[in-house]
């Protein structure tokens, strides 16, 4: 089991990072790729299910941190969760449009990293799934369902609504109301 003192160790580690990312800190940039890419990797690839589509958008998503970190609010998510929800935003973008997106030059961010998850990324995706697993878990089953489907396959809402063979706007209120559920419970774990 991993204790509560190291992942909040963690988590205070990319915060103050983020901090320094805010005022252009290069170093701390690094710092928080090399703590961080392997994971956001994996979410890329898991939605793209191509590696040199996942790494592109990877590279993109880092583009995006470089640029909004001063808008990291740890009052609202954790750094991690915060980090992961840009890379899935960005992998489902790259999705939608069919990868045909602008390619932001090699400089931009250093060469990749290992796949492998570091500890600090470890812990943080330790506790993050278990509150993430409870909170699903609360849910009615097809609010669930269409959460897990939509966030974890990247489908859209039009997808989501042909594959169920459901109205859109059944669709659209099932996430929207299994969301508030979602925030919710998570706010409170």
């Amino acid at each position: 089991m991993v204790s509560s003192s190291k992942i909040d160790r963690a988590r205070a580690q990319l915060s103050y990072l983020l901090g320094q990312v805010a005022d252009g800190d290069r170093k701390a940039f690094q710092d928080i790729y090399n703590l961080t890419s392997a994971k956001l990797f994996g979410v890329c690839l898991r939605i793209l299910n191509d590696r040199q589509a996942s790494e592109d958008a990877l590279q993109e998503a880092y583009v995006k941190i470089w640029r909004s970190a001063g808008r990291f609010d740890a009052k609202r998510a954790s750094p991690i969760t915060w980090l992961a929800t840009i890379a899935r935003n960005t992998a489902i973008d790259r999705k939608r449009s069919g990868g045909n997106r602008i390619m932001v030059s090699d400089d931009a961010i250093a060469e990749m990293a290992s796949d492998e998850r570091s500890a600090l990324e470890n812990l943080e995706a330790q506790e993050d799934t278990n509150v993430l697993n409870k909170c699903l878990d609360s849910l009615e089953a097809r609010q669930r369902n269409v959460i897990r489907t939509a966030f974890f396959e990247g489908h859209s809402y039009n997808e989501l609504a042909q594959k169920l063979d459901k109205p859109l706007g059944t669709v659209k209120s099932w996430v929207r109301r299994g969301l508030k559920r979602l925030k919710d419970c998570m706010d409170d774990g």
